[in-house]
């Protein structure tokens, strides 16, 4: 039988369909062409860092080995009288003297007053009177020196008056009771915060077409772990600018997984404490106006400004009306918070001015511009905040310590500043639990110290 069969057969060319006019139209070939990929990621919003101001301003110190840490701060050396009813006869005042936080001796008491018998009073008004009886209470005499008739203490003049010293008679025996300056006691607790990122074995094996942190590797969750990273490092320092403590402590914040007081942030600490100013920098006014509550409260003479994009505009336009504000120019060892180094405060970005005897030393502070931060309102919160430089001296120990200091838990060599550990099924080769996903753990319990917060200026609106 002879063998018989067809040959089945294809049109290449028709197949094909290799005609310039068909082959542009063929989307489906295209998808084949190597795409031009620009493997560079773009930073379209920067850095979106905001950390380093607390680096800059303050110091870090792995020494938290207690739950809360206790430091103090001294009072005031004199004391001011608060006068609250006044008459004369004569040559006399019949003053009322509102009580004051302890005895002379530094006993809290019911009825107590810094004056004593033979003190020596200045009044608003510039009369002088010497304090000659005690009748009762908050109620004393006390006579001119000048033997003039006594003008009545009233309206702007009822209320002040300043202890300038003590006048005795010959042969007189020693006052009888003395000052004892006020140290006040303060505490701060610790809070811990936290952060994760995780991602699946699938993912962690796959390359994308973007090198996500210039160093070659096109692994995403590498990007993503990083930023993790960032954000964390970000939030950590915010709460430690903002979060709050309850006042008294008697109560606690409750959390779903515990009780916590909270803890003392820089602005909460300069609120309570410290010296707060609003509006804009429109002339040299303000600054001078900052000047004359730094003087006030026996401020250092250098100062880290760190503040808003406008507010930072608003200052150069006012420097530059006649301030010396370039780093070279009148500023020659005033440099002290940068090693008294100008082209250090350069590289850091800082522009430095001098007024009135005070170095200040300004920086743009990205916290405050982030429109997904602080910069997030209409009408800012705050403008920014100006940290004294120098050391201040811990009134029970006599220590130098910064102005600001960040603590973290830390104990034989274990340091809880910034804890980074890494639990998985077998992905990436952690092996600790049964998921098929890494896990990327952060984990921090610090603590910020405001020390002298009476002189920190924070700007507000």
């Amino acid at each position: 039988m002879a063998i018989t069969g067809t040959q089945n057969h294809t049109d290449v060319a028709a197949l094909m369909n290799t005609s310039p006019d068909k082959y542009v139209a063929l989307g489906d070939l295209l998808t084949y062409n190597k795409p031009d990929n620009r493997d560079l990621l773009i930073q379209t919003y920067g850095d979106q860092g905001i950390t380093g101001f607390l680096e800059l301003t303050g110091a870090v110190k792995n020494a938290g080995t207690a739950d809360q840490i206790q430091y103090w701060e001294e009072g005031r050396l004199h004391k001011t009288v608060a006068v609250t009813n006044c008459s004369v006869s004569g040559a006399t005042f019949t003053l009322t003297v509102a009580t004051y936080d302890h005895d002379l001796d530094g006993t809290p008491t019911a009825h107590n007053t810094p004056v004593r018998l033979n003190d020596v009073l200045l009044f608003p008004d510039g009369q002088r009177a010497v304090v000659v009886s005690h009748a009762s209470g908050t109620t004393f005499t006390a006579n001119r020196l000048d033997g003039e008739n006594a003008v009545d203490l009233e309206g702007a003049n009822l209320g002040k008056a300043v202890i300038i010293g003590n006048i005795y008679a010959q042969g007189t025996s020693q006052p009888t009771k003395f000052y004892n300056t006020d140290v006040t006691k303060r505490t701060q607790d610790f809070f811990i915060t936290k952060e994760t990122y995780q991602v699946n074995g699938s993912q962690a094996t796959n390359i994308g077409w973007i090198d996500a942190n210039g160093s070659g590797d096109y692994r995403w969750y590498v990007k993503g772990e990083m930023d993790t990273r960032k954000r964390f490092m970000n939030q950590r320092e915010m709460m430690m600018l903002f979060s709050e403590r309850e006042a008294d402590n008697s109560g606690a914040v409750s959390l779903a997984t515990g009780v916590t007081t909270g803890s003392e942030g820089y602005f909460s600490a300069v609120d309570s404490r410290g010296i707060e100013t609003t509006g804009d920098f429109d002339s040299m006014a303000d600054i001078d106006n900052i000047i004359l509550l730094l003087d006030k409260q026996g401020a250092p003479a250098e100062y880290a400004m760190y503040v808003n994009t406008q507010t930072s505009l608003n200052m150069d336009d006012m420097v530059a009306s006649g301030i010396a504000t370039a780093t070279t120019a009148g500023l020659a060892g005033q440099f002290g918070a940068f090693n008294n180094s100008a082209d250090m405060a350069v590289k850091l970005g800082f522009k430095s001015f001098t007024r009135g005897g005070y170095t200040f030393h300004k920086h743009d502070w990205k916290l405050l511009n982030d429109p997904t931060l602080l910069g997030h309102f209409d009408t800012p919160v705050y403008k920014g905040a100006m940290v004294p430089m120098s050391k201040v001296a811990d009134a029970k120990s006599g220590a130098k310590s910064p102005a600001l200091e960040m603590n973290y838990k830390s104990a034989k060599g274990y340091s809880r500043e910034m804890e980074h550990w890494v639990t998985g099924g077998g992905v990436l080769g952690f092996n600790t639990d049964g998921d098929d996903v890494a896990k990327f753990h952060y984990r921090s319990e610090a603590a910020l110290i405001t020390r002298a917060a009476n002189q920190h200026v924070v700007l507000k609106s």
